[in-house]
C-alpha cells in the first residue's frame, strides 16, 4: 500500500518525494509506504486550511456545520469494518477493540454536531445607555497532533469540536499509525466538508509536527503525547502566543480499600490495564491496595490474567501486541528493572508461542515500592503494579507523589471516604467504583505534568472559540 498526503481535498505526494514504511506490530512486516511530509507540505496544508477558513467554510452556518458532522458520522459508521481493519493493522489491537474505537468516533461526531449551534455569547448589563454583548468566534486554522494508541479516536476527539466551532484543521497523525486518519479525511470530503477544511500531513515530528506548530497562520494547537514533546510544543506555541491543549499521559493510582467490591475491581482492572495492550493514558496500571486484602486481590488478578488470550489483532484475541519494537523494549525494560525490588506474579516476558511480533504477556507485579521507577513513570504497556498501604493518608500521599495528575480511582463502599478522596486526590478526573467512566459529555484532561486544558463536553468545543466583546452606546 502507498499513501499520499491529503491537502485541499486531494491526495498529493510529499514535496520531497520521500516515503517511509509502517509496520504490522503482530508480524513486524511492512504494511504501507507513507508520504514523508516536511515543512513545504505543512505550509501547503496550512495555507489550504487558511483559504478554506476565510472562504466557503466561513459562510457555513453553525446548524449546517452540525449537519455535515452528522453526515460524516453516518459515513464513519458505514465504513466501520474498513476503518477497524486499518486500525488493527496499524496499532495491533484486537478487531473488537478497533470496532469499539470506531463506535466512539461516531459518538464523538454526533455529540459535537449537536453542539455546533449551541455555543452562545452573553449580554453584559452595563446600564441603560449601553448595550454590551459577547460573540464566540472560531480561532481559525488549528493544528492537531495525535498519538499512535488511538489514532482515529484521538483525531476525532479534537477535530470534532474544532470543526463544530467553525475552525479548519491540519492533522498530523503519529508516524507509526497514519492510515485511518487519511481514510477519515477522504470520508470528510465525501460528507461535504469543503476542500481544505481538513488536511492531513503524514511524517515525523521534527520534520512535520514542529513546522506545523510554528506556522504563522496556525492559531491553536492540540497535542496528546509525551511530557517532553508537550513541553516543547508549548514553548513553540508561546513564541507566537497561541493557545494549546495538552494531554501528556498519566500514572493513574487506583486506591483499593478493604471494603471494596473485589469482583467489580478485578473486572475493571482487566479492562483498564490490559485494553489496547495497556497503551492508554488513563490506564488502571497502579493499584494501591489496603494490606488486609492485598493477597486475596493479587491472587484473583493472577487467575484472571492467566485466562487472557494473546495474539495478532486480526484474530481478535483479548490482548494484541504493543505498537512497535521501541515500545516492546521499553515495556520489558521496565519489568526487568522492577523485578529487582518487586515480586513477579504473572507474565513479564514475550509469550513463548509468539516468537515474532511485539507481544508482551499480561504482567502483574506485587509489593512494588512506591519509589520504584515503574511506580512513578508511565509504562504504556500491559503491566499492573500492586503497592500495599495501611492507612488512607498513606495511600493519598503515594497517589499524589508523582508528577502526573490525569486520573485517580477509588474503590470503597464508604461514600464519605470516596467523596473526601475525590477532593484530595490530585487528578483531572477521579473515578469511584468504576473505570473509564464518563463519555463524550464529560470533560477530560490533566493537571501537573499530565497537561493543561480539557477535551470532550462543551469545554472541548470552547477550546476552539475566542470571545469578542461588542459595546454600543445608545
Amino acid at each position: 500500500m502507498q499513501t499520499d498526503l491529503f491537502i485541499a481535498g486531494r491526495a498529493v505526494a510529499a514535496a520531497s518525494g520521500q516515503r517511509f514504511a509502517t509496520f504490522d506490530p503482530a508480524t513486524e512486516e511492512p504494511i504501507a509506504e507513507v508520504a514523508r511530509g516536511g515543512a513545504a507540505d505543512v505550509d501547503a496544508a496550512v495555507r489550504a486550511a487558511h483559504a478554506a477558513f476565510h472562504g466557503e467554510w466561513r459562510q457555513v452556518t453553525p446548524a449546517a456545520r452540525g449537519r455535515l458532522l452528522l453526515r460524516l458520522a453516518e459515513l464513519v459508521a458505514a465504513h466501520k469494518e474498513e476503518l477497524a481493519a486499518l486500525e488493527t493493522a496499524d496499532v495491533g489491537k484486537p478487531l473488537k477493540e478497533a470496532k469499539g474505537d470506531v463506535d466512539g468516533v461516531v459518538s464523538t461526531l454526533i455529540y459535537n454536531a449537536g453542539a455546533a449551534d449551541k455555543m452562545e455569547g452573553a449580554t453584559i448589563p452595563l446600564g441603560p445607555s449601553v448595550v454590551d454583548f459577547t460573540l464566540l468566534e472560531p480561532l481559525g486554522v488549528t493544528a492537531h497532533i495525535v498519538p499512535w494508541n488511538y489514532p482515529l479516536g484521538m483525531a476525532a476527539r479534537s477535530l470534532g469540536p474544532a470543526l463544530a466551532a467553525g475552525c479548519t484543521a491540519v492533522l498530523k497523525p503519529a508516524e507509526q499509525t497514519p492510515l485511518s486518519a487519511l481514510r477519515f479525511a477522504g470520508l470528510a470530503l465525501e460528507a461535504g466538508l469543503p476542500p481544505g477544511v481538513l488536511n492531513v500531513v503524514t511524517g515525523y515530528g521534527e520534520e512535520a509536527g514542529a513546522p506545523l506548530v510554528r506556522h504563522p497562520l496556525v492559531r491553536g494547537v492540540t497535542f496528546t503525547g509525551s511530557v517532553p514533546t508537550g513541553r516543547a510544543i508549548m514553548a513553540m506555541a508561546a513564541e507566537r502566543t497561541i493557545p494549546v491543549v495538552l494531554e501528556l499521559g498519566g500514572k493513574n493510582a487506583v486506591l483499593v480499600f478493604a471494603d471494596a467490591d473485589l469482583d467489580r475491581l478485578v473486572a475493571d482492572v482487566m479492562e483498564g490495564a490490559f485494553e489496547n495492550a495497556g497503551q492508554i493514558c488513563s490506564s488502571a496500571s497502579k493499584l494501591l491496595v489496603e494490606a488486609s486484602v492485598a493477597d486475596e486481590l493479587v491472587e484473583r488478578l493472577r487467575a484472571r490474567a492467566a485466562k487472557i488470550t494473546v495474539g495478532p489483532g486480526k484474530d481478535d484475541p483479548d490482548l494484541g501486541p504493543v505498537v512497535s519494537d521501541e515500545q516492546h523494549e521499553r515495556v520489558l525494560g521496565f519489568v526487568t528493572e522492577a523485578k529487582g525490588s518487586a515480586r513477579l506474579v504473572h507474565g513479564g516476558a514475550r509469550p513463548a508461542d509468539l516468537p515474532r511480533g511485539w507481544f508482551v504477556a499480561p504482567t502483574i507485579l506485587d509489593r512494588v515500592p512506591p519509589e520504584a521507577r515503574i511506580a512513578r513513570e508511565e509504562v504504556f504497556g500491559p503491566v499492573v503494579t500492586v503497592t500495599r498501604f495501611t492507612a488512607e493518608d498513606e495511600a493519598t500521599a503515594i497517589a499524589n507523589g508523582t508528577g502526573y495528575g490525569l486520573v485517580a480511582g477509588v474503590y470503597t463502599r464508604d461514600i464519605s471516604r470516596a467523596l473526601r478522596l475525590a477532593q484530595t486526590l490530585e487528578a483531572g478526573s477521579v473515578w469511584i467504583n468504576g473505570w473509564f467512566l464518563g463519555g463524550q459529555q464529560a470533560p477530560t484532561g490533566g493537571i501537573k505534568d499530565s497537561g493543561i486544558g480539557r477535551e470532550r463536553g462543551l469545554p472541548g468545543v470552547r477550546n476552539y472559540l475566542q470571545v469578542k466583546n461588542v459595546g454600543i452606546r445608545l
